[in-house]
């Protein structure tokens, strides 16, 4: 049996216990049955993101991004094309910017589109601008070697 690895529920911030193995079949949350991995980017705002932070064992992907930014809203598809291919290995959010401002000046963010990739909570890398699906994917994987 392999161990649980916890999950925050994007829908309703439960924290969820789910053996490894079972990533894989799209695992539901025990309290209010939304998907664990759903198929698209999940919205986190400041509470939400410290949540997840801390609780979540699976890597997470932020797009950090406002809805006037154009390079931010070209990205959007990608981001979410990266999301499908990348799940369940990694978790994909957005963070709107604009309506978080406590948000980036914690973590610094002088310009947006800017993707930060955390894992257990711990920032591995981030890279700003706008990137496609397969850059989003190459940039993941690379980063998260190690």
């Amino acid at each position: 049996m392999s161990d649980p690895i916890h999950i925050v529920c994007p829908a309703c911030q439960a924290k969820n216990r789910i053996p490894a193995a079972k990533l894989t079949a799209r695992p539901t949350c025990g309290a209010c049955k939304a998907a664990l991995f759903p198929d698209a980017p999940f919205e986190l705002d400041e509470a939400k993101l410290n949540k997840h932070l801390k609780g979540d064992e699976v890597p997470l992907l932020v797009d950090f991004w406002a809805p006037w930014c154009g390079p931010c809203r070209m990205m959007a598809p990608m981001f979410a094309q990266a999301a499908t291919e990348m799940s369940p290995q990694v978790r994909f959010a957005k963070l709107d910017t604009e309506q978080n401002q406590a948000v980036g000046n914690r973590f610094q963010i002088r310009g947006i589109p800017l993707i930060i990739l955390f894992d257990k909570g711990k920032e591995v890398a981030r890279q700003a601008g706008a990137m496609d699906a397969r850059g989003i994917v190459s940039w993941v994987r690379q980063n998260l070697k190690g």
